[in-house]
């Protein structure tokens, strides 16, 4: 429990966490040093890494890298059962309960959860739910099941409920990478109200006002991934970070 509650520390001193995604097939090996570093000095809380597909790159290798240049926590976001390594701080045990694709709500759980206890990885139950982002995601398309209407606050809300009763320790609200559309405010503030785990956010979130919002409307933890894919967008981690810590920085 050494990671989810840093995790729960973290949110308390800070107001929320900020987590940025890593997909190793899309940051390069020999950037990913520099990123990462970078990311520590501008306030970044601690880094994801994986993705729904793992064609060139090494999950093994950018652990490495993200741990031999940064002190941040380490935690899988794994796409597949492949996407395991002894040298992550800890695994985002993800189960599918936006949809009803029985292999991701326990099926390749089942396979993992040898691997998970022979590599000594923290496992954290999280809550995995997909939310329509105006454009078929990869995330969907994979798991072969459908987002919850953008629309429908309620049915995520009772979703996210039946998630915390289940066991879950964390409720992750995510439309998907490079998403249309972020996850809607008015579902953020109606999910928080309901559950008393944390809450992350994730997917098309471009500017530091976008996750201020999201921090306002409810949400614990705000991940942000392929937008920083762009080395020019770098400059402005910083700004994410200070709007994320609601309370280590002014109002935006």
């Amino acid at each position: 429990m050494k990671i989810y509650n840093h995790i729960n520390q973290i949110i308390s001193q800070k107001g929320a966490a900020y987590f940025i995604l890593i997909d190793p097939d899309k940051l390069p090996i020999e950037k990913t040093g520099t990123f990462v570093s970078h990311c520590e000095k501008s306030g970044v809380d601690g880094f994801l890494i994986g993705g729904s597909l793992m064609i060139n790159g090494d999950l093994d290798k950018s652990i490495k890298a993200v741990k031999d240049n940064c002190k941040l926590p380490v935690i899988i976001f794994p796409g597949s059962v492949n996407q395991l390594s002894p040298n992550a701080d800890a695994l985002l045990y993800l189960s599918l309960i936006s949809g009803r694709n029985a292999e991701h709500l326990i099926g390749k759980h089942v396979q993992a959860a040898p691997i998970i206890k022979k590599y000594n990885l923290e496992p954290i139950s999280t809550g995995y739910m997909l939310i329509e982002s105006g454009q078929t995601t990869t995330a969907e398309y994979v798991s072969v099941s459908k987002p919850i209407p953008r629309k429908k606050p309620e049915i995520a809300a009772a979703t996210a409920l039946a998630g915390q009763y289940l066991g879950m320790k964390l409720i992750y609200l995510e439309s998907g990478s490079g998403a249309e559309n972020s996850v809607p405010e008015e579902m953020i503030k109606l999910v928080s109200e309901q559950i008393n785990i944390p809450l992350i956010v994730g997917g098309g979130i471009r500017t530091p006002e976008i996750a201020r919002s999201k921090v306002h409307a409810g949400a614990n933890i705000i991940v942000t991934g392929n937008f920083f894919e762009n080395e020019n967008n770098w400059s402005l981690i910083s700004d994410f970070a200070s709007a994320i810590h609601k309370y280590s920085s002014i109002n935006i």
